[in-house]
């Protein structure tokens, strides 16, 4: 019997990916798990079930290239600290054919350290059996080479980087490859960036799959407004300039063109936009002129940026007008001097159509904490991680059951709840949506009358965040304040006791 339900348990696991031997890879930014409110993301609240190899980032280097933690308390078991090493790579309890992988390097990283440790032959050497050792212990599955980027930025050795990565990679594949251990990489994706850093043909040899990061094609550092990843060349491209222009198309094609095997190049994806503000409200097509950053999503904080669940729910609650670049194949939108690129489940459809017509490897996504992972825009959570798997022949559902949210540290969004949900209006003969706050006419429950937050009218120490579903009904779901503390319904946040008025 014990057998029969493991064998049952394996093939449910599998069932997003029944018809297709693709990989999903999916990177988690560990440092969610420090976001308030809704946009708090943990270990607990990846699904196992969709995605193939599942990514923790990131791990880095001291001096010498040991590889060390970059958030121990957060990281590690050791001391009463938080031991994520481990509850990331026991997600493989729940999904046996599941690979967790650990991630080095990564933006904040730089690139220094590692230009100096693949230039020494010792510092290699203890980088591969420091790195070997952590991923052993730990029970990850292979490391993530993610230098950004060599002979790039804040590098020591300039061009000599080409070869010493192509070394470092083959010294990590040998000594892995005895373990039975993977080594993947993730790498820039155009063209005048790539072909500054590595050498492709050698990179392929020694690695499992390349993952290019097929996005930050354009953003607030531009003069003007531009796709975070367009598929092709934009409504405000010219032709004549078309193959020298940042695209997915452009990117995938220099990568196999120079060398890389299709089998092993995985298409990043982003779960995020790129925001800007317009020069004049009034010229808003891609290309327009920007005069900088644009709005921050109220969870990652970051000017220029916006995760999708942050963006979705402003289309719900905001009036906003979106538009399809029907060449690029991605949307965008914009209110007042507000522009935003970003993707959507049919933008990442399309991508994924591509790389399977392509013949590539899989698709990547950056990353899983910025979809829409709590169902707030009534699309179902994980609906862009849900669209991959769709499109990559599998059911785009999970076996696993939902996870309960977990109470947020005293915090909870600090705007205001919306006081209706959004209603979107289009033509079939139109690329353009507006997204206005409309009135509910979903039969509302007896806690929630509209989405948002609500108090517990039988508890001061919880409340409800008023959640719309697929069908448009809208769900309560309960959490609970931490000790001592009660729930604020003018400042939505748990409060102190004696700050709050109890009428429960």
């Amino acid at each position: 019997m014990g057998l029969f339900l493991f064998l049952v348990l394996s093939f449910c696991a599998s069932a997003a990916f029944a018809s297709t031997d693709k990989v999903v890879v999916c990177y988690y930014g560990t440092w969610a798990t420090y976001r308030w409110g809704v946009g708090k993301f943990d270990v607990d609240h990846v699904d196992p079930h969709l995605c193939t190899h599942l990514v923790y980032s990131f791990i880095g280097i001291n001096a010498q290239g040991t590889a060390v933690s970059l958030d121990p308390d957060l990281d590690l078991g050791d001391n009463w600290r938080k031991d994520n090493f481990r509850k990331f790579t026991s997600l493989k309890n729940k999904n046996p054919n599941l690979k967790t992988i650990l991630a080095v390097g990564g933006w904040n990283e730089g690139s220094s350290k590692y230009s100096i440790m693949a230039a020494n032959p010792t510092y290699r050497q203890n980088f591969v059996q420091s790195a070997l050792k952590m991923v052993q212990e730990h029970n990850f599955d292979g490391i993530d080479m993610d230098w950004e980027y060599p002979n790039r930025r804040d590098t020591v050795y300039g061009p000599a980087d080409i070869n010493n990565f192509s070394q470092l990679l083959k010294e990590l594949k040998e000594e892995f490859d005895k373990h039975g251990l993977m080594v993947t990489v993730a790498v820039s994706s155009a063209e005048a960036m790539a072909s500054l850093s590595y050498d492709i043909p050698t990179l392929a040899k020694y690695v499992d799959y390349i993952s290019i990061m097929t996005y930050d094609m354009y953003g607030a550092w531009d003069p003007v407004t531009g796709h975070n990843a367009p598929l092709h060349r934009s409504e405000g491209d010219s032709v004549a300039n078309e193959a020298s222009l940042f695209t997915v198309e452009n990117a995938v094609k220099y990568w196999l063109r120079a060398g890389c095997p299709p089998e092993k190049l995985v298409l990043g994806v982003p779960f995020y936009g790129r925001t800007f503000t317009l020069a004049n409200a009034n010229v808003n097509t891609p290309r327009s002129p920007a005069a900088g950053a644009g709005i921050a999503g109220p969870y990652t904080a970051t000017s220029g940026f916006v995760g999708y669940n942050e963006f979705c729910y402003l289309l719900k609650t905001e009036s906003w007008t979106v538009r399809i670049d029907q060449l690029a194949k991605v949307p965008y939108a914009y209110r007042n001097s507000n522009w935003v690129s970003y993707d959507n489940p049919e933008s990442i459809t399309a991508k994924v159509d591509y790389a399977l017509s392509h013949n590539l490897r899989g698709v990547m996504v950056w990353s899983i904490e910025t979809d829409d992972f709590n169902g707030l825009c009534g699309e179902g959570n994980f609906p862009l991680l849900r669209s991959i798997n769709k499109a990559l022949g599998g059911s785009g559902s999970s076996t696993a059951a939902p996870v309960s949210p977990e109470s947020p540290n005293s915090s909870a969004p600090s705007s205001e709840a919306p006081s209706s949900s959004s209603s979107s209006t289009s033509s079939s003969t139109s690329s353009t949506t507006t997204t206005t706050t409309t009135p509910e006419t979903s039969e509302p429950s007896s806690i929630c009358k509209e989405i948002g937050f609500v108090p517990n009218p039988e508890d001061c120490s919880s409340y409800y965040m008023c959640i719309e579903q697929v069908d448009h009904s809208i769900k309560p779901v309960k959490f609970l304040c931490p000790s001592s503390l009660y729930w604020d319904q003018n400042y939505l946040n748990c409060n102190y006791h004696y700050l709050v008025a109890c009428n429960a």
